[in-house]
């Protein structure tokens, strides 16, 4: 099954918001045996849209789109679908009692703009939105298909998951496409190639591999007539590949580093603090990104100064002896951070995000501690000097390493497909 995408929007074309959506949607269609062959682009234009349709129900056999759902006048998406179909909209009295059920709930009187929500064609049905008032079209004529989702990833995601992809699944019967995804730190692109070079060059299972903020990724796609056969020729290349790199390996598909340190955390009772001053408050940002996050995490201090950081128990002559920027002002953080909240691990980050020197050390050199009831971590780095770059590297590296120092009693623990630690 071929499809494509349109993100629609003029904000997308003016560059005050970017496309997360489309890249979001393409790397769930593999898994459902769909092929993506076009993404585009358009702006809020009922001719430029209606055209769209048209053309792309003659290459595709269905059409993904996000966005003018909204009650606007420049919301086109549905007007743009009608016309392509060669149907006349009309408006359904049930969804337009809900969207006024919907105000009424808020303390508002539903503006007359919105009833252009509850509008729908013959060959549509409404696909339910619990996350606002837009509800998406699920549209076929002639063999072709139009999903019409909201822009808001909020809004877009639920659907997807509750709604859209479910009909997916009964939908496509032919070959399916399966992905696992390992994700590595600590070894470069080139040293990995060469290592499992034996995986790399295949057509079926094929092997990328991808450079990312959290380290080096190595996604492996198969293809077979079933989910079963698909996972068959997938596991000798992510076992070998497991092999080979088992030491760096951090996490698998989605996970992420907040995600797969927090769950080993949870599982076994243990906790965390943290003090960190180059990476600017990013790291607790990620650790607090998790929503049971407080069930492990203590707390943390942004210590961007040394007065800050001798304020919140640094003793002043290790600052005074090795410099802020040292590996034992990172110790004496994170032993700092763990003694003072109680937590049983402990998280300290120091560096110069740059662009001037500080304390005659360079842009881009880090030092990170970890201290805790189990072996600890220190670590001197070089990353590039840019400040996202520093803040984000830091605060991945820290929590991959805590998970390495969490798992290596247990090295030979395996993840399901899907699954975490």
């Amino acid at each position: 099954m071929k499809a494509e995408i349109l993100s629609i929007g003029t904000e997308l074309l003016m560059g005050e918001l970017t496309d997360l959506n489309a890249s979001w949607i393409a790397s769930r269609l593999p898994a459902l045996g769909i092929q993506l062959r076009w993404v585009s682009i358009i702006g809020d234009d009922l001719e430029m849209l209606a055209e769209a349709f048209t053309r792309g129900m003659q290459r595709s056999d269905i059409i993904f789109t996000t966005g003018g759902l909204g009650p606007t006048q420049d919301d086109l998406t549905r007007e743009a679908v009608a016309r392509a179909f060669g149907e006349e909209p009309t408006v359904q009295e049930d969804v337009l009692s809900d969207l006024e059920q919907y105000f009424q709930a808020r303390g508002a009187p539903m503006p007359a703009h919105n009833i252009k929500q509850a509008h729908l064609i013959p060959s549509a049905q409404f696909i339910p939105n619990r996350n606002g008032t837009a509800p998406g079209w699920w549209a076929e004529k002639n063999g072709g298909i139009i999903v019409s989702m909201p822009g808001p990833p909020g809004e877009m995601h639920p659907i997807w998951e509750e709604e859209v992809e479910p009909r997916l699944r009964k939908l496509v019967t032919e070959e399916v496409t399966v992905t696992r995804n390992i994700k590595t730190m600590g070894l470069s692109e080139a040293a990995i190639d060469e290592m499992i070079s034996e995986y790399f060059g295949l057509e079926n299972p094929y092997l990328g591999i991808y450079s990312k903020a959290d380290g080096i990724h190595l996604r492996i796609i198969a293809r077979a007539a079933d989910t079963g056969a698909a996972w068959d020729m997938i596991n000798p290349v992510a076992d070998g590949i497991e092999e080979q790199l088992g030491p760096y390996v951090w996490g698998y598909d989605e996970e992420t580093p907040e995600q797969a340190v927090g769950q080993i955390l949870k599982e076994r009772g243990l906790t965390l603090a943290t003090m960190e001053s180059c990476t600017g408050g990013f790291l607790v940002n990620c650790i607090t990104d998790v929503p049971d996050s407080a069930s492990y995490y203590k707390g943390g201090v942004v210590a961007y100064t040394n007065e800050m950081k001798i304020a919140s128990g640094v003793p002043a002559d290790v600052i005074e002896r090795h410099g802020a920027i040292s590996q034992q002002t990172a110790h004496a953080m994170a032993a700092v951070a763990a003694d003072s909240l109680g937590a049983d691990y402990g998280i300290g980050i120091t560096g110069v995000a740059g662009p001037e020197r500080v304390e005659d050390h360079p842009p881009g050199l880090a030092y990170l501690s970890i201290v805790g009831t189990g072996e600890g971590k220190e670590m001197e780095m070089r990353v590039p000097p840019r400040r996202v770059t520093i803040k984000r590297r830091m605060s991945n590296t820290a929590l991959i390493e805590l998970r390495k120092l969490l798992t290596a009693a247990n090295p030979g623990a395996k993840v399901p497909p899907g699954g975490l630690l």
